[in-house]
């Protein structure tokens, strides 16, 4: 007949600064796996330049919106969103900011938002007083191969420079901005 007998092991108890190093390795890790996955579905949903674009706009006002014109300075951040979008209500109020303090020329573009004047209700409604294309039918957005909103694109000497999705803080844009402009 064989007997088992059990053995203890015993492992020494981690020290303070080790339990801290262990932790601190399991967020950096963690953190680093989060930047990796966002960045590709980033990359993945962003907006694509399509190969012959339409540039030359007319906003719900009926003014004339050369974006190429726009952006042969200094880049220019195009803002896809909509009005029925939860997402789009928390960043709107960062591109209104941006548009009013910022030394770049910021243009949205409202995909299916309704009518000119229930957009320029919506707007009112909420003090946007940015640029704004009617993008009634959704085909604009459509062209860039938009997959959510709100979508980003920065424009310069009429040629995208980056596209990005989702919330954006008011920092990261304009560093992307910044970034664009001296590059």
């Amino acid at each position: 007949m064989i007997t088992n007998t059990e053995e203890t092991i015993i492992k020494p108890k981690k020290t303070p600064k080790q339990k801290l190093l262990s932790v601190l390795k399991t967020v950096l890790l963690y953190g680093l796996v989060f930047i990796i996955v966002y960045t590709a579905i980033n990359w993945w949903r962003q907006p694509v330049m399509p190969a012959n674009p339409q540039l030359q706009l007319t906003d719900y006002q009926g003014q004339a919106v050369d974006l190429a014109a726009m952006s042969t300075d200094k880049p220019t951040l195009i803002y896809f969103w909509g009005t029925w979008c939860p997402i789009c209500s928390v960043t709107s109020p960062t591109i209104h900011k941006l548009s009013n303090t910022s030394n770049y020329p910021v243009v949205t573009i409202a995909i299916k938002s309704g009518s000119d004047q229930e957009l320029n209700t919506y707007l009112n409604e909420h003090d946007y007083d940015f640029t704004t294309i009617n993008d009634q039918e959704g085909s604009i957005f459509a062209d860039w191969q938009g997959q959510v909103t709100p979508s980003y694109v920065i424009l310069k000497e009429g040629e995208m420079t980056q596209g990005l999705t989702g919330i954006q803080p008011l920092w990261s844009l304009k560093l992307r901005l910044w970034l664009s402009a001296i590059w």
